[in-house]
């Protein structure tokens, strides 16, 4: 792979990339993956601190999900979903059921989470139209929360910078504060328990702005990525529920990466025990073997679709591809063989622990999490929580620390949608030797950013 050309290289139009970036520089060619370790086309190695992007969750270079794979591809390589079925969506819908709190069984397959995202607000409208409440259409997410690309799934989203390209988006979405404790604003609680009350509150003050006979659906996710890992306060969770159930309103909880270990738990709704009516998943559902995603509804939301003429007018070609329905079984084989769910429970406090030794650096605000999904705030000033502005921010994360972590030999995210975070979210095989690792390299490069600020 070393041999291609820069020429070569220039037609290739990589996502969510500044190509300016690399007009004097090569692109970073990764050409091999095995455990926790990534390699360039130079043999270098890199620690993947971000298990590819929140989905490598079995490791790189598992060889039984590329046999699944092949085997699969040599008996049926595609099949669609469309009024026919194949064996092994129908087993991988199955076994996920199972998986699922309460009553969610109805398995509708997608190739990723923005499409995941995409389905589960045109159940919801679709849903709510069936059953003779056509004004309920609307759905509510959180401030600088990420759901997805696609124009529906990005009208949810709650990061105004990168939608302006694309606007005008698809109307009748609202925001909500999100949980980030830190910079908690006035009056929302001096303990993450009122906090979490107070914010839970908002989502109700909003539906009865809005009126709550115009709001089909709340996306939440169990813990916030962008923003860099908001977690829920204590019993967050719970008072969502209720209003939710006060107001006729859906509760999407949004797993894309929350889901398949990455909190310990097969699905975050299960670590923080509460009920939705919809999960969307997608990442690490296979990981990242394959592209594959699903949307996962309850019963009571299929019961309009199961007579007469009803259908829900909504799919995608790819969706439950057998190939990658054969090696997400697969995966979730590995889970249970390896229990990779209780190697994170096991392991997450440990992993906390080498993040928080770098709170000694001033540099280090806050450090904030959960399983193996964590974020470590950068701050200007400590004791005041004072951030970095635009310009500082920007010659920070994408002057230095981006190209330095990675130089260095790590490979995770620094981002500023919010204020600016290093994520963490590694391969759920990692144990303490790994966190060790990333914990010197941050330390070390984050001693030479507070340098050059």
């Amino acid at each position: 792979m070393s041999d291609l050309s820069e020429s070569a290289r220039d037609r290739l139009w990589m996502h969510f990339t500044r190509l300016s970036s690399y007009a004097e520089t090569p692109v970073p060619m990764i050409v091999r993956g095995d455990g926790a370790y990534i390699y360039d086309s130079d043999g270098k190695r890199y620690l993947d601190g971000l298990a590819g992007l929140f989905v490598v969750q079995a490791g790189h270079g598992r060889q039984e999900l590329a046999d699944a794979a092949a085997k699969q591809a040599a008996e049926l390589a595609f099949f669609p979903l469309w009024s026919y079925a194949h064996p092994k969506a129908v087993e991988l819908a199955e076994r996920l059921a199972a998986l699922t709190p309460g009553d969610l069984n109805r398995v509708f397959f997608t190739t990723g989470g923005s499409e995941a995202v995409e389905s589960a607000w045109k159940l919801a409208r679709s849903y709510f139209k069936r059953t003779g409440r056509p004004g309920k259409y609307k759905a509510l997410s959180r401030h600088v929360a990420y759901h997805g690309s696609s124009m529906g799934a990005l009208s949810i989203t709650g990061l105004p910078a990168i939608k302006r390209d694309f606007e005008p988006l698809v109307p009748s979405t609202v925001r909500v504060p999100n949980t980030n404790y830190y910079r908690r604003p006035p009056g929302a609680g001096d303990t993450p328990e009122e906090f979490g009350a107070w914010a839970a509150d908002r989502i109700a003050e909003a539906l009865e702005f809005e009126g709550p006979d115009t709001v089909a659906c709340v996306f939440l996710e169990p813990v916030q990525n962008s923003g860099g890992c908001f977690p829920p306060p204590p019993g967050y969770f719970q008072r969502v529920r209720e209003i939710c159930d006060r107001y006729d309103v859906l509760l999407v909880s949004d797993e894309v990466i929350c889901a398949f270990g990455r909190l310990g738990e097969y699905f975050g709704s299960l670590r923080y025990g509460y009920q939705p009516d919809i999960i969307t998943c997608a990442k690490g559902i296979t990981s990242g073997y394959v592209p594959l995603g699903a949307m996962i509804a309850s019963d009571r939301l299929a019961e309009p679709f199961l007579t007469g003429k009803n259908w829900f007018a909504h799919g995608v070609t790819f969706g439950g591809h057998p190939v990658a329905s054969a090696v997400a079984l697969a995966n979730l084989d590995i889970f249970a063989r390896e229990d990779l769910t209780g190697h994170v429970r096991a392991n997450s406090a440990t992993f906390r622990s080498y993040l928080e030794r770098l709170t000694d650096l001033p540099i280090v605000g806050d450090v904030r999490g959960d399983g193996y999904f964590y974020g470590i705030e950068l701050v200007k000033d400590k004791a005041t929580r004072q951030t970095f502005d635009e310009a500082e921010s920007e010659r920070l994360l994408r002057g230095f620390l981006s190209r330095a972590l990675f130089d260095a030999g790590l490979y995770c995210r620094a981002d500023d949608r919010g204020d600016p975070v290093v994520q963490l979210a590694p391969p759920l095989i990692c144990d303490e030797t790994h966190f060790a690792e990333m914990e010197q390299i941050l330390r070390e490069v984050l001693t030479r950013a507070w340098q050059m600020i």
